[in-house]
C-alpha cells in the first residue's frame, strides 16, 4: 500500500466510499498551491493526445453499447470559479463530498460504472509543501464496466497522472 492510500484510510469520512470499490488508485504530487488552484489546474490540463483519447474513447464506448452524451474535451477553469458546494459540477463530475483545504470527492456516474475523483490533502510540518493525493475509485455496475475500465486503464494512469502534475504547476 503506498503512503497516499495509508493515509486515506485513516480518513473515516472516506471509509464507506472504499468499501467494495472494484479498483482504487492513488498518484501523489506535491507542491505549495491551494486546493482551488489544484483543482483549476488539474481540470484544465488538455493536452492534444487527451483531446485525441477522448474521441477514441467516444468510438470504444459505443461498441459497447453505451451511450455518451457530448463530452467537452478541453476545460478552462480559475482557481476562484471552482465549486466547492455538494451537488455543483465539474466537467461531468458532481460534487458528493468536500471540506476545503482537506478533501474534494466527486462523480461520474454511467450505466456501467461510477468512478470517483478525490483530491485529498495531505499537510507536511514545518513547510508550505503539501502532499495532494489524486484518488480514483470505480465501482462497477454491469458486465461492461469491467470491460471498459480494463481497455482504458493504462491511459487513465497517464491522464491521472498528468493532471496532478498540472495541478501543482498550474499554467496562468
Amino acid at each position: 500500500m503506498n503512503q497516499g492510500m495509508r493515509y486515506i484510510r485513516h480518513m473515516p469520512e472516506l471509509a464507506s466510499l472504499l468499501e467494495h470499490a472494484d479498483h482504487v488508485d492513488v498518484k501523489t504530487v506535491t507542491g505549495s498551491v491551494d486546493m482551488r488552484t489544484f483543482l483549476a489546474g488539474m481540470f484544465s490540463y488538455s493536452p492534444d493526445w487527451l483531446i485525441w483519447l477522448y474521441y477514441v474513447r467516444a468510438g470504444f464506448v459505443r461498441l459497447l453499447g453505451m451511450r455518451q452524451g457530448r463530452i467537452q474535451a478541453t476545460f478552462s477553469l480559475r482557481p476562484e470559479k471552482v465549486p466547492m458546494q455538494e451537488g455543483k459540477k465539474v466537467a461531468f463530475f458532481t460534487i458528493r463530498m468536500v471540506e476545503e483545504e482537506r478533501y474534494w470527492i466527486a462523480a461520474a456516474e454511467d450505466t456501467h460504472l461510477e468512478a470517483l475523483l478525490g483530491i485529498i490533502i495531505e499537510p507536511l510540518p514545518g513547510t508550505s509543501q503539501r502532499h495532494f493525493h489524486v484518488l480514483t475509485i470505480v465501482h462497477y455496475r454491469n458486465w461492461a464496466g469491467p470491460v471498459y475500465f480494463q481497455v482504458i486503464q493504462p491511459f487513465h494512469h497517464l491522464v491521472v497522472g498528468g493532471m496532478a502534475r498540472a495541478g501543482v504547476h498550474p499554467v496562468s
